[in-house]
């Protein structure tokens, strides 16, 4: 019986996965969205095998709910960077305390110096400033990360020639 069972399933998947997949990645534009929602309405079908009369409706409206939960969190996203957005564009940075700094970040070349001034000055997190530059999370971090050591090693430098 649980042979039988998994052999439905598995020539389901088979017939049914490559256009389920397909109908999804038309509907969210992009690959790995799409075969992840693919996979888990089929994970929800076997979770529920002997309950479903009928598979491919099932996995569809699955997949079509699972689509617009996705829509909806991109929406949620969206309006979250356009309100950081409008609050930065609104509240004007803070001036540091030293001038030579504020040069010092001004002359990082654009791809450190952007993430600097929304982290630091913005108060942006490093998800709203991935979101906001199209540039992935780890990007992001490693772009501070070198932009602090190349502020670090600019005040080293300044200390020791003062002292």
């Amino acid at each position: 019986m649980k042979r039988s069972r998994e052999k439905a399933a598995s020539e389901l998947f088979v017939a049914f996965y490559p256009r389920l997949a397909g109908w999804c990645r038309r509907l969210v534009d992009d690959d790995e969205t799409a075969h992840e929602i693919a996979s888990e309405a089929f994970t929800r079908l076997w979770a529920r095998w002997t309950a479903v009369a009928e598979p491919r409706g099932f996995l569809y409206v699955t997949a079509t709910n699972l689509v617009r939960d996705h829509w909806r969190r991109l929406e949620r996203e969206r309006r979250a960077v356009r309100r950081a957005t409008a609050e930065a564009a609104v509240r004007p940075p803070p001036e540091p305390a030293d001038p030579s700094l504020r040069m010092l970040v001004q002359s990082l070349p654009e791809r450190l110096r952007v993430p600097i001034l929304l982290h630091y000055y913005a108060d942006l997190s490093v998800h709203e400033i991935s979101l906001l530059t199209g540039r992935r999370k780890g990007t992001v971090m490693s772009d501070l990360h070198t932009a602090r050591e190349l502020l670090r090693a600019h005040l080293r430098r300044s200390l020791d020639h003062t002292v």
